[in-house]
């Protein structure tokens, strides 16, 4: 992005509580001509981000020459916004390192039982874990200090500030980027469920690794600038930002 970010005029900016001040872009200019392109469709066309493809390549690719990757962002809001759609590889990656707690799934009841903070132990596989959030919604424990791994079908038990033991079955236990974020029916809709009923047949879970890919793969149909007009357009935008 250097390429794009050198035609912004340079201002004085203060970062947080710091006294002193640092010269930086100001990125908060943003060009008439950019509105004008992005409506109308006669300028830009689309085009679908391959796996693994970078913006320098797919500027090569429009182009011939990988200097006008920067219009891509500035044509697409959730990439700027967002960032470039990720590979397969870095994806997964990116999941392991968000959503990396493990979580079980129980059908049993939790309104009353398996509240925050407790310690709670696996009845056949010794494992222990603290809850450290319930998304009673869809009957599951977010676990921190997890020692040992829980089996689906086993008890797991735990006692209360009370002194009472709580019981609850495991239906499953994985990662949170494995565990479902939310269902959805037959037309795409999300939808709620009765946690200590599950889903049934009829509804498709989505778990929060498939919520992410979504994501990504939205961010790959991007909007470009027709090549036959891209030198044209580059100049214009940055005529506009130096003022």
């Amino acid at each position: 992005m250097s390429n794009f970010f050198k035609f912004f005029p340079v201002i004085d900016y203060k970062f947080g509580d710091n006294g002193a001040t640092d010269k930086f872009e100001d990125i908060s200019i943003y060009a008439n001509v950019v509105d004008q392109v992005v409506n109308n469709v006669a300028a830009y066309q689309d085009y679908y981000v391959l796996p693994g493809e970078r913006p320098d390549q797919v500027s090569q690719k429009l182009y011939s020459t990988p200097n006008y990757h920067w219009t891509f962002f500035i044509m697409n809001d959730n990439v700027r916004e967002s960032g470039w759609p990720l590979s397969p590889q870095q994806l997964f990656e990116e999941a392991e390192y968000r959503y990396s707690t493990r979580v079980i799934t129980t059908r049993t009841k939790l309104t009353d039982k398996f509240k925050v903070g407790q310690t709670i132990t696996g009845n056949s596989s010794a494992a222990t874990a603290i809850i450290e959030k319930r998304n009673l919604d869809l009957g599951q424990l977010y676990l921190d200090e997890v020692s040992g791994t829980f089996v689906a079908g086993e008890t797991v038990n735990s006692t209360n500030g009370d002194g009472d033991i709580e019981v609850i079955t495991a239906t499953s236990f994985e990662f949170q980027y494995n565990a479902a974020h939310h269902y959805t029916n037959s037309e795409g809709h999300i939808v709620d469920i009765d946690p200590e009923v599950g889903p049934g047949a009829q509804l498709t879970e989505v778990t929060w690794l498939e919520r992410l890919q979504a994501i990504n793969d939205a961010k790959r149909q991007l909007k470009v600038i027709k090549p036959s007009i891209i030198g044209e357009v580059a100049r214009s935008f940055r005529d506009a930002v130096q003022i």
